[in-house]
């Protein structure tokens, strides 16, 4: 070929003509002639990968129709006429699926289908080159792409993205690699109300060799799309750029070696299908790189449900112990306490411990186990009373209404040494002594009739007392009548002049023989019936008893 009619090999573009070109026949061209390669199923854009909408256990599904004008042309000359189009017009469905798991992990299948592949078959400086025709299948791709920072169609998003090619692909019609390859990417995106982006870098690792027996060993991809958001983000239109450049090889990094492709497109979002129109031009002329590029999608790719709104948060009533019960119900709004059914303790501490019930904590009582009263002596309070005052508690004081006398006896400990004190009597544990058959009472006596006259000292409530003379069955009953009713009174008489009794509080009288407590049959029974009794005729309460 002279300078003149040389043919340019731009963009590497003989590469696919190279099956057919006689002069080719023993090339090897392992080289897939679409360059494109779509987003998976649900992302925003149509080559560039992101903005999934996540989900777990979500299905995905597409179909993407992509047709290329002039993907493989010959140029002639110095001014790059256009000699011929080997490949004029390419059609391919792409069906691809996925699935979201996760909210974070996305698997996918694409499948590339060519439905129709057609050109000129140009004769370029006396050489034919054929062109292809026909229905073929391509690469099956699969891939996963895992999210590393970000939430899902977020402010920014990174991922990390695999993808395997395998073989499947009719190499005659430069529709598959020879050779399964696989493609890292990372994979940048976010977006807000109104705008989405999303950013792509990777590396093909396949190896080609293209029909000047060039070899290649990897190409760079990459991408970057930009969407404006209306409709509630149900409607994006936006540009994207994508493409890839020979990383290997005398021409890496060239013009014949880059692809460049541009596409402006609007996807609409209808339930959870996304209906996509795109078209663009080819940038470089890079092999596989169209004079225009149109795109036609339709995928299920569902939302996620939305989470439900929180509920609104009510401010709870006030409470200012913060014992968790409100200040409304707390009958002790400013101290913590505990819940109670009486209305008059929620809320309120709860009382200290009391074992014996008397109202007196236990931390200050000096007997917790015995119901006692307050006083100002810490060895006391909380101790039984000493109501008679003898020194002796209520407790161990088995008199503990009348004065007495500590006794090793606990029936005797606390009592007086002769008188005692009943609810119907004053109880004299010895006799009053009488000459024999006379009123005249014995100064032996004295002392049995002095601790009476104390016991009715401190015990105003008795108001009054009957002082009863008592004799035995010997001698005649009317002298036994009247020795008894002298003897009680002279009873009466011993307790007003000594004893300091108020005369209205006693009265006397004699019973004679007529009431014994013993058998006169013998001289102790006689003994125990000659005898005087005081019996309290009548008395108030303590609470209302007035001191003489």
């Amino acid at each position: 070929m002279t300078n003149g009619n040389r043919l340019k090999l731009a963009a590497g573009s003989i590469l696919v003509a190279a099956l057919v070109a006689p002069g080719w026949a023993n090339a090897q061209n392992t080289f897939t002639l679409d360059r494109f390669q779509p987003a998976p199923a649900g992302d925003r854009f149509f080559g560039v990968q992101g903005g999934d909408p996540g989900g777990h256990l979500s299905p995905r599904a597409m179909l993407l129709a992509d047709y290329a004008y002039k993907p493989l042309v010959i140029y002639e000359g110095s001014d790059e006429t256009e000699a011929g189009a080997i490949v004029a017009n390419q059609l391919f469905l792409h069906a691809a699926a996925g699935i979201s798991l996760w909210d974070r992990l996305w698997v996918s299948l694409s499948m590339p289908f060519a439905l129709y592949t057609g050109g000129d078959s140009p004769t370029v400086g006396g050489i034919p080159y054929g062109s292809p025709s026909g229905a073929a299948v391509g690469d099956l791709r699969a891939g996963v792409r895992v999210r590393l920072l970000g939430k899902n169609r977020s402010l920014a998003t990174l991922a990390l993205a695999g993808y395997v090619f395998f073989p499947t692909g009719d190499e005659n019609k430069s529709a598959g690699a020879e050779n399964v390859h696989g493609m890292p990417a990372l994979v940048l995106s976010g977006e807000n109300d109104n705008l989405a982006y999303a950013v792509n870098a990777g590396v093909d690792l396949g190896k080609r060799t293209d029909a000047l027996d060039q070899k290649f060993s990897g190409d760079m991809t990459f991408g970057a799309g930009i969407a404006y958001l209306m409709l509630d983000k149900m409607l994006q239109i936006g540009p994207e750029v994508y493409g890839s450049t020979a990383m290997t090889g005398t021409n890496s990094f060239a013009r014949e070696t880059t692809n460049l492709e541009a596409i402006a497109g609007a996807r609409l979002r209808v339930g959870p299908m996304v209906f996509g129109l795109g078209a663009g031009p080819g940038i470089t002329r890079g092999v596989g790189t169209p004079t225009l590029r149109g795109l036609a999608s339709i995928a299920y790719a569902p939302l996620p449900p939305k989470p439900a709104p929180p509920r609104p948060v009510r401010k709870p009533p006030p409470d200012r112990d913060k014992d968790g019960i409100y200040d409304k119900d707390d009958a002790c709004p400013d101290e913590p306490g505990v819940r109670s059914s009486d209305p008059e303790k929620n809320g309120c501490p709860p009382p200290p411990a009391d074992r014996d019930g008397d109202g007196i904590p236990d931390k200050d009582d000096a007997c917790p186990d015995l119901a006692g009263v307050r006083s100002d002596d810490p060895t006391e309070n909380g101790c039984p009373p000493d109501t008679d005052g003898d020194g002796i508690r209520d407790d161990v004081d088995a008199c503990p209404r009348e004065k007495g006398k500590p006794d090793p006896d606990p029936q005797k400990n606390g009592c007086p040494g002769m008188v005692r004190v009943t609810e119907e009597e004053i109880v004299i544990l010895e006799q009053v002594q009488f000459k024999t058959g006379s009123a005249k009472i014995l100064p032996e006596s004295d002392e049995l009739l002095t601790q009476v006259a104390t016991v009715l000292a401190e015990h105003p409530e008795i108001v009054k007392i009957e002082v009863q003379g008592h004799t035995d069955s010997r001698g005649g009953k009317r002298y036994n009548q009247r020795l008894s009713e002298r003897r009680a009174a002279a009873v009466v008489k011993w307790l007003v002049k000594q004893g300091n009794v108020d005369a209205s509080r006693l009265l006397s009288q004699g019973y004679g023989m007529d009431e014994p407590i013993a058998e006169n049959d013998t001289p102790e029974g006689r003994q125990k019936n000659r005898r005087v009794q005081f019996k309290i005729a009548e008395k108030t309460s303590r609470s209302n008893e007035v001191s003489p």
